[in-house]
């Protein structure tokens, strides 16, 4: 009997500590073409989105469906991190007070702004 448990207890381990055997559970790839360079490119564009983000004007589908999922990206795929990468870093850059409205709306305590900023600077 305790042959079995030292068993049981092996696989579950090696379940636990072999990250490379069990894949991660991503968000589904279909928004991974989307072109957030031109979104980036495009202030007016770039503003509607952040309205949508901020529940201040409609969204589009692409738009809701990332205000739902996107928040924390912990099951973001590395493409999608850096598609929003490159949409914070447009919002920061051009539209710098709906960026502020966003943060506070997301984070009002400030709470994970450095590991945020870890992440949109690629660490």
């Amino acid at each position: 009997m305790e042959h079995t448990l030292d068993a049981a207890k092996r696989r579950r381990y090696s379940k636990i500590y072999s990250p490379g055997l069990i894949a991660k559970e991503t968000y589904s790839s279909q928004y991974d073409s989307f072109d957030a360079n031109e979104l980036a490119e495009n202030v007016r564009l770039l503003k509607n989105y952040a309205k949508c983000f901020l529940d201040q004007g409609p969204c589009t589908a692409e738009g809701s469906d990332f205000k739902s999922k996107y928040t924390k990206c912990s099951k973001c795929s590395p493409k999608q991190k850096e598609l929003i990468r490159t949409v914070v870093k447009a919002l920061e850059g051009k539209l710098p007070e709906l960026w502020k409205e966003l943060v506070k709306k997301q984070d009002p305590n400030g709470t994970y702004k450095k590991d945020f900023e870890e992440f949109v600077n690629g660490n």
